[in-house]
């Protein structure tokens, strides 16, 4: 006898969601399709609050905000926060402040429960009912419906499933609510059973699915066929439905985002196609990839690489500019030849192009980096230097703190040296790194340091007494760089070295050596060092009393 069915799928929707009155078509009315010119893109990052700013974000970030900003477009930050369990505290707030650091800042977002932009909210967690009318959608029009497997089964269907070495997940013949008739559902659900709901696939993963992904070209993946989660026991929506929803109300046009969601696209279309909604274009981006200890490649891992979180740059002293520089060298290949012929120029003058990005992963170098930032940090001028450099110190170096604000004027003219040039000196790779560079022009960190003297060809202790009171006695002038180093020359001959490098290279061993090798000397009793910058603006800082005393305590 064939059974009757008392309950419509519109009844159960309303069983399980007494509260949503709103419809889907209220909803396309609240959010309007955007006024935009054509050919403007809207485009988003949609990072989870569940720990650090990672670089994967900042890579995505940049994507987003340049593809919307040549467009004539919108970006837009959206927190995904339905994972709960996972979520920390203080991470939405680190993810805007970490782009407003950046200078990336969005058209559109949530701060401080202000809502920036008509789209909103932008967080997820706030956004519950708005899922719900569209997951009730569903449920009247019969594409899902709710489950009541309790763990333990779903469990033991995955063992099943793998000793059979077949396809886990929850489909075919193992999806069995679905088999469940509408009474029994609600039966269910009145008797206070708890449960999820579960789209209901209508693909084949026998059948192939095709589409065009803006970076990896033509794609071939099977269909869907699973009825997976869209909304869990708390209420809240997946990842893979309230994507969805959101998307289509924001308006978004590109969804750029990593590889590994690639083999969700058939699912998400699927999804998309129940609704009847316009399909965004998809960009699925490259991992950025590093090199291991021998040489082999691997993805960047959270817990592996502290450079994979943002905050690793800020601690260390990276311009942000020098960051931002090596992501778009992976971003796209034509990049570094594109600044090389484009020099005054900086990344927000160039406009990104997917199909210009590598599909296999780009390599994220941190040599380069460093490379990179020294670059960036040379062409600052000296007053830049000094701010980037003390707002640095001021949250991650006292030292530093404190000697900039001894005597700021000095500080810079010690920055200086050898910067206004044509090829400005590139020692300072970050800004942990000055201390390091510049330690010997403050007498208290001379004196407190343990040095090692880097004595190169002259090392016998008394020659070099004899070449720095010699020098005291008799040189010892720096009013003008001409006369300074003639009198180093002369001072080179009275001693037996010669002046002149072309005769010494012709005929070396008449000499006891060169200039060259006095110079050294000089060098290494006033600094420690026997590489540092123009030694001549060297002592012209340090002044006589300092470089005597220096001298004398050899």
């Amino acid at each position: 006898m064939k059974e009757v069915i008392t309950m419509t799928n519109k009844e159960l929707a309303d069983l399980i969601f007494p509260n949503i009155t709103k419809t889907v078509e209220d909803y396309e009315k609240e959010y309007p399709k955007r006024d935009l010119k054509e050919g403007a893109e809207v485009v988003r990052i949609a990072p989870s609050p569940t720990g650090f700013f990672h670089i994967g974000t900042m890579y995505q970030a940049l994507i987003a905000e340049n593809i919307a900003r040549t467009s004539g477009g919108v970006f837009f930050v959206r927190n995904e926060d339905t994972d709960t369990k996972r979520e920390v505290e203080g991470a939405v707030k680190l993810i805007i402040d970490t782009l407003k650091l950046y200078d990336i800042m969005p058209s559109e977002y949530e701060e401080n429960k202000v809502i920036h932009g008509n789209y909103g909210p932008y967080v997820q967690s706030e956004r519950k009912e708005i899922y719900q009318a569209f997951i009730k959608h569903l449920i009247t029009i019969g594409r899902a419906y709710p489950c009541f497997c309790k763990k333990e089964k779903l469990d033991e269907l995955r063992e099943k499933q793998e000793h059979k070495k077949q396809r886990t997940g929850y489909y075919g013949i193992y999806a069995t609510c679905r088999k469940l008739t509408i009474d029994q559902m609600a039966e269910k659900i009145k008797a206070k059973e708890d449960y999820i709901i579960r789209f209901k696939s209508h693909g084949s993963h026998d059948e192939k699915f095709r589409f065009v992904d803006l970076v990896k070209g033509k794609v071939m993946l099977p269909e869907n066929d699973e009825d997976f989660v869209i909304m869990k026991s708390d209420g809240l929506p997946t990842y893979h439905f309230a994507h969805l929803v959101d998307d289509h109300l924001m308006r978004t046009t590109i969804v750029s985002r990593g590889e590994e969601w690639l083999s969700s696209v058939p699912k998400h279309v699927e999804l998309f196609e129940a609704f009847d909604f316009e399909l965004p274009k998809y960009i699925h981006t490259p991992n950025i990839m590093k090199k291991d200890d021998n040489g082999n490649l691997r993805k960047i891992s959270k817990r592996k690489d502290p450079e994979a979180s943002m905050s690793f740059y800020s601690e260390h002293g990276y311009p942000k500019e020098a960051v931002i520089e090596s992501l778009m060298t992976i971003i796209n290949t034509n990049y570094e030849q594109w600044h090389q012929s484009e020099p005054d120029k900086t990344y927000r003058d160039f406009k990104y192009d997917p199909k210009k990005m590598s599909s296999s992963g780009g390599l994220y170098d941190m040599d380069k980096l460093l490379n990179i930032s020294k670059t960036v940090i040379s062409k600052m001028t000296k007053e830049t230097l000094c701010k980037e450099s003390y707002e640095w110190a001021t949250n991650y170096n006292e030292e530093l703190k404190r000697i900039i604000e001894s005597d700021k004027d000095y500080y810079m003219n010690i920055l200086n040296i050898e910067r206004c040039q044509k090829k400005p000196r590139k020692d300072i790779g970050k800004y942990e790194d000055i201390i390091d560079n510049i330690w010997y022009m403050y007498d208290d960190l001379y004196e407190s340091r343990a040095k090692t003297y880097e004595w190169q060809k002259i090392n016998d202790i008394e020659e070099i007494r004899k070449i720095l009171n010699t020098y005291i006695e008799k040189y010892l002038n720096y009013e003008d760089k001409e006369i300074w180093f003639n009198n180093i020359k002369e001072l080179s001959e009275s001693l037996g070295y010669c002046s002149n490098m072309k005769e010494y290279k012709l005929n070396p061993d008449k000499y006891k050596g060169s200039v060259a090798d006095v110079s050294t000397v000089l060098r290494v009793a006033l600094t420690s060092k026997s590489m540092t910058p123009d030694l001549y603006e060297i002592m012209k800082l340090l002044t006589k009393d300092r470089i005597i005393e220096r001298y004398k305590n050899i």
